[in-house]
C-alpha cells in the first residue's frame, strides 16, 4: 500500500515560537502562512506541519498522490483503495471518504495507542 508523502502535524501553542525553534533545527517554511494559522516546514525530505488552534492532538499525516515536495505522482494508491484495505483488515475508521467519489478525499483513524492518523489525498 502506497501512502504517499509523510509528515507530522503538530498542534502548537505559539506559531512564531515553534517556527523559530524548527528553523534552528534546519527547517524552513515550505507552505502555509502565519495569517492562516499554519506552516508546513521542510528539512530535506522531512516535513513538519505547525498548526495553531486547529486541532487538539498531534497527527500523523500521509498524502497519497504527493511526493515529499507536494508534487503530484503519476502512480499512487487512491484513498478509497486504502480505505477499503483498512476496513478489510478490521481497522475502524473515525472518518471515511465516499467510496463512489473521485479525486480529493480523506480518512481518519487511530492507532492502538490513540495516535491520530490522517490519510489526506489532495489530487
Amino acid at each position: 500500500m502506497k501512502l504517499g508523502a509523510f509528515s507530522i502535524s503538530l498542534s502548537v501553542k505559539n506559531l512564531q515560537v515553534s517556527k523559530e525553534f524548527y528553523e534552528h533545527l534546519g527547517f524552513s517554511v515550505f507552505a502555509g502562512g502565519e495569517e492562516m494559522n499554519y506552516l508546513i516546514m521542510k528539512n530535506e525530505d522531512s516535513l513538519i506541519g505547525l498548526f495553531n488552534g486547529m486541532f487538539e492532538k498531534n497527527i500523523l499525516t500521509f498524502n497519497p498522490g504527493w511526493d515529499q515536495n507536494a508534487g503530484n505522482l503519476d502512480s499512487f494508491d487512491d484513498v478509497r483503495s486504502i480505505q477499503k484495505h483498512l476496513k478489510a483488515q478490521g481497522i475502524p475508521l473515525a472518518q471515511e471518504v465516499d467510496p463512489a467519489s473521485m479525486g480529493p478525499g480523506s480518512i481518519l483513524f487511530f492507532d492502538p495507542d490513540g495516535n491520530t492518523i490522517l490519510i489526506d489525498q489532495h489530487v
